[in-house]
């Protein structure tokens, strides 16, 4: 018998003898009914709640000041907090419209805009310097004496951070139009350019002689000491307080959800050293409760400068 005829032989016995091993008396069948049939239903897992830091810093920035606060907060709560980095402010402001950022961290002009879709502060942040209220700064090269005054920015070159930053670029153009100067009467403004950073991209470029002045929330330069000699830059002027930086819910957010991570962040103590530490890597010195309400003086800068 030829070898192939030999193997195909070996392999149907050994298949008939297992066979009949399997239909042996030994074990008796079993039946089964198919009409009893029980349903099993899967929970599907909750989902999970999107975050974002409205990007005025690098994203690596962002993720370092929050990644601490979002695991206490999924400590705290019990939910699943996910941070998403948007590359623009206009794309963080159409994300939440849209429903995929569900917790907004925003500057109070972006947040007035959020609310006229429907997004509600619930929570807003005290500082150290500023309290619950900050200042935008316009910033110039130390060593340029034909910058002493506001007045003096007329015909000077301008970079700030978005057209939607608020003390990077709306407080200022603020102050500068209780001095009478308006944006005609600079021979450039210019926004920084890139995805995020922008507030550090601002400091560098007047730092480095590329524009005459900048504008950056308060706060930026002490971002920057490691990186340059903070002697040549000077703080020209600041801006009134406005309220300071906001959480808001998107529209449509389960209020209960909203409210477990709001009692959250409330209940974070900077007596208490483990909080101190996520709180000071977020730039917090404590987070207190937010009404829409107090963002009205907001509204009215943006209703003087023809922004609504």
């Amino acid at each position: 018998m030829p070898a192939m005829s030999l193997k195909i032989s070996c392999a149907l016995l050994l298949f008939l003898a297992l066979m009949g091993s399997a239909c042996s008396n030994d074990e008796p069948a079993v039946k089964v009914d198919l009409s009893r049939r029980e349903h099993i239903s899967l929970e599907a897992a909750p989902k999970g709640v999107t975050y974002a830091y409205l990007p005025q810093y690098s994203h690596t920035i962002s993720y370092a000041r929050h990644h601490l606060l979002l695991e206490y907060l999924e400590r705290a709560t019990g939910l699943t907090l996910t941070q998403i980095f948007p590359d623009t402010f206009d794309q963080h402001m159409y994300m939440v419209r849209e429903g995929k950022i569900d917790i907004s961290f925003s500057n109070p002009f972006s947040y007035i805009q959020l609310a006229r879709h429907g997004a509600q502060a619930f929570a807003r942040i005290v500082e150290t310097p500023g309290g619950e209220d900050f200042r935008g700064q316009l910033i110039c090269r130390a060593a340029d004496e034909s910058i002493r005054s506001i007045e003096d920015c007329r015909g000077k070159r301008w970079i700030a951070v978005d057209p939607s930053s608020a003390g990077g670029f709306l407080f200022v153009l603020g102050l500068f139009h209780k001095h009478g100067l308006s944006k005609r009467d600079f021979s450039e403004i210019a926004f920084a350019p890139g995805p995020g950073g922008k507030q550090e991209k601002v400091v560098l470029s007047v730092y480095a002689g590329e524009y005459d002045i900048g504008s950056v929330r308060q706060g930026t330069l002490d971002l920057l000491k490691s990186r340059i000699n903070l002697d040549q830059i000077r703080v020209l002027a600041e801006t009134q307080p406005y309220p300071g930086w906001v959480y808001a819910a998107r529209r449509d957010f389960d209020p209960s959800v909203t409210k477990r991570i709001a009692d959250a962040l409330f209940a974070l103590d900077p007596n208490k050293p483990e909080d101190a530490v996520i709180l000071a890597a977020a730039g917090f010195t404590r987070i207190i409760p937010a009404t829409d309400a107090d963002y009205d003086p907001v509204r009215e800068l943006a209703k003087q400068l023809g922004l609504q």
